[in-house]
């Protein structure tokens, strides 16, 4: 297997390389991210290791780089960072793997061996994290196709909401009794698919959906 390697932290980066040669893993070891880019198609390597915070370059940034040119190559974050948001967005901009730094040899170049065979590997550590973030991209569209099923009059009312109004001014306003605003109400909370008032007022604002025309009152 030939790994490129990332990373401008040297003695991480001599570190680890010294490791997976003596596991008898070629090793192509480079400390800035126009390097490493020049690296990747003179080497032609298994899998690329990237840090995600380097100078210059992130690593979230070459990665787009490297794979808007070698769509097929197996990359693979390996940092630090734990971050829900880092995860994700690794993901989505086409790594294969998400490993930390921490993580035992045996289970590294295990991981290693996963990418290369063509699957996406996470941290187990982070299982939580990706699920959560699942959940809520999940939860996110779960909320537009909610929006989208609103009848004009249940935006209007789910506006007022997002006001902090009761049922009895938001009736006042529209000229309709407490009665049908409460219905109205119920339906929205069923459609967005959430338990309270709060959480659909927050949707809304979330959403932009009641921004207010200028001049507006």
């Amino acid at each position: 297997m030939r790994v490129l390697m990332i990373d401008d932290h040297a003695l991480f980066r001599f570190g680890l390389q010294e490791l997976l040669e003596r596991r008898g893993i070629e090793v192509i070891a480079v400390g800035d991210a126009s390097a490493g880019l020049r690296r990747v198609a003179e080497t032609s390597p298994d899998v690329i290791l990237l840090d995600m915070r380097m100078p210059q370059l992130s690593g979230l940034e070459l990665l787009r780089q490297i794979r808007a040119v070698h769509q097929r190559m197996p990359i693979a974050m390996l940092t630090t960072s734990a971050e829900e948001r880092d995860v994700i967005d690794s993901l989505q901009s086409g790594a294969q793997g998400y490993l930390l730094k921490d993580m035992e040899p045996d289970a590294l170049i295990a991981a290693l061996g996963e990418i290369v065979r063509g699957r996406t590997v996470v941290a187990p550590e982070l299982a939580s994290v990706l699920a959560r973030a699942v959940q809520g991209e999940a939860r996110v569209a779960r909320a537009e196709s909610g929006i989208a099923d609103l009848t004009p009059r249940e935006q209007e009312i789910l506006c007022h909401l997002a006001e902090g109004q009761s049922n009895k001014s938001i009736a006042r306003r529209l000229g309709i009794s407490d009665g049908t605003v409460k219905l109205h109400v119920k339906a929205i909370l069923r459609k967005l698919e959430v338990h309270s008032r709060v959480e659909a007022a927050v949707i809304a604002v979330e959403r932009g959906l009641c921004e207010r025309e200028p001049g507006r009152l």
